[in-house]
């Protein structure tokens, strides 16, 4: 952070005393933005506030520091929001433009330089298996494009059949000064090597491992929802053997009708993935995580093994977790009546500020989603609940499970078995 600071004052320039008034002018009149893996996070505004209400540490002379990541650039709205910032604050009122370009140009240095300080060497030393070997098992029923030779692989129309396959993706550069820190470089699907069955994907071992399998929402293709699964994996450091189930969406915004019918259309190729899971000698738990859309077809599969398997099912799943459901809220009560043991296993990751679900609670005529709905509501039906409300930062807030590092922690506490430790839980 020194570092940082040191080289902010000379894109400023001037010395470091110089650097550090410039430094302290900003910070008593603008929030101070702090970097996370997750992102850029408003903290606290001392304009409104007063500056003695600033955290400890915006007492130091440090202007500003954007934590960019490596997902769908989700960075922009915060660098969007630091330039309106620059724009419009009292740095150096009435002083030329040169003197904001310069101060600029100083957090877009800081960022380079301490954007990525805040990840930890206890988080590089526990990288998940993914990052040892970059393969991931895919199960889908979209119709593949071209034989899945090349991309997109898999296309938006429905498959006559299941399709298994490998997918050899190439990781994100690493190194706490790398591309990657700065938003340039990510997942990379390389091939796509099909094959016939689950057990068929699963190595042989000497001994069983766990499977994180999956799911994902509206608005994806096969690509996005595969270079997902592996952030995710990555994100909570996963130790086993990730899966990516991908339903046929048509990853247009304005075919949400589709995507629905498509969700609920896969949930006997999903039940029969993990069947075939729950089967295999290969495997020990199979952990659940569906967003979105992808929480129905989920939800309906695991009523489905559940009825027909019963114990065996119970027994091999381990956490179940819905980030974001969309799913009608008297449906997903209904369905957690039928779920036995398994409903205790479930930990709904919701918001109240979710616009996305406010979207499809709106054509759904009004019926609330479970992913925005209550807690109260959601605490009777004997589930884990988690409100990651404040957690979201953006206008949408859709996606936390993968841009914010609390929410991650959470789906990571419930595979591993301990309380949460990020966000309240209640039940």
């Amino acid at each position: 952070m020194k570092i940082a600071a040191a080289a902010a004052a000379r894109a400023a320039g001037g010395d470091a005393v110089t650097g550090s008034r410039a430094f302290a002018k900003a910070r008593s009149r603008e929030a101070v933005l702090y970097c996370s893996v997750s992102g850029v996070q408003a903290i606290g505004n001392s304009a409104r506030a007063g500056k003695d209400s600033l955290p400890a540490a915006a007492n130091r002379p440090v202007l500003a520091v954007i934590g960019f990541q490596p997902m769908h650039l989700r960075w922009v709205p915060g660098v969007v929001m630091m330039l309106w910032r620059i724009g419009t604050a009292g740095w150096g009122r009435g002083g030329p433009r040169l003197e904001r370009l310069r101060l600029f140009a100083a957090v877009s240095l800081a960022c380079a330089l301490a954007g990525c300080a805040a990840l930890s060497d206890n988080a590089a030393l526990d990288a998940g298996d993914l990052a040892v070997n970059p393969t991931l098992l895919v199960a889908t029923d979209r119709k593949p494009v071209d034989g899945a030779r090349a991309q997109p692989w898999f296309g938006s129309e429905r498959a006559s059949a299941l399709n298994y396959a490998r997918a050899r993706l190439s990781p994100p550069d690493g190194g706490r000064f790398s591309r990657a820190a700065l938003g340039l470089s990510d997942w990379r699907i390389e091939a796509v090597e099909p094959a016939q069955s689950v057990d068929e994907l699963l190595p042989r071992a000497a001994m069983t491992r766990d499977v994180l399998l999956y799911v994902h929402g509206f608005n994806q293709t096969f690509e996005t929802a595969a270079l997902d699964a592996a952030r995710l994996s990555q994100g909570i450091h996963f130790h086993g053997e990730t899966m990516v189930f991908s339903w046929p969406s048509k990853a247009k915004l304005f075919d949400y009708g589709y995507d629905r019918e498509s969700a609920l259309w896969s949930r006997d190729a999903l039940e029969h993935v993990l069947s075939g899971l729950i089967a295999s000698p290969m495997t020990a738990r199979i952990h659940l995580v569906a967003h979105s859309i992808g929480s129905m077809p989920a939800m309906e599969a695991l009523r489905q093994a559940y009825a027909r398997q019963g114990r065996a099912t119970a027994e091999r799943m381990g956490a179940v977790v819905f980030a974001a459901p969309d799913i009608d809220m008297d449906v997903f009560a209904s369905s957690i009546e039928r779920l036995g043991p398994l409903a205790r296993k479930i930990t709904v990751i919701s918001a109240t500020n979710d616009r996305a679900l406010a979207v499809s609670s709106f054509l759904a005529g009004g019926v609330s989603r479970v992913g925005a709905a209550e807690q109260e509501k959601l605490r009777r039906l004997g589930v884990h609940v988690i409100d990651a409300s404040r957690e979201g930062w953006g206008l949408i807030n859709h996606d936390l499970f993968l841009s914010n590092v609390r929410t991650r922690q959470v789906i990571r506490d419930a595979i591993e078995g301990r309380a949460p430790s990020g966000i309240r839980a209640s039940r």
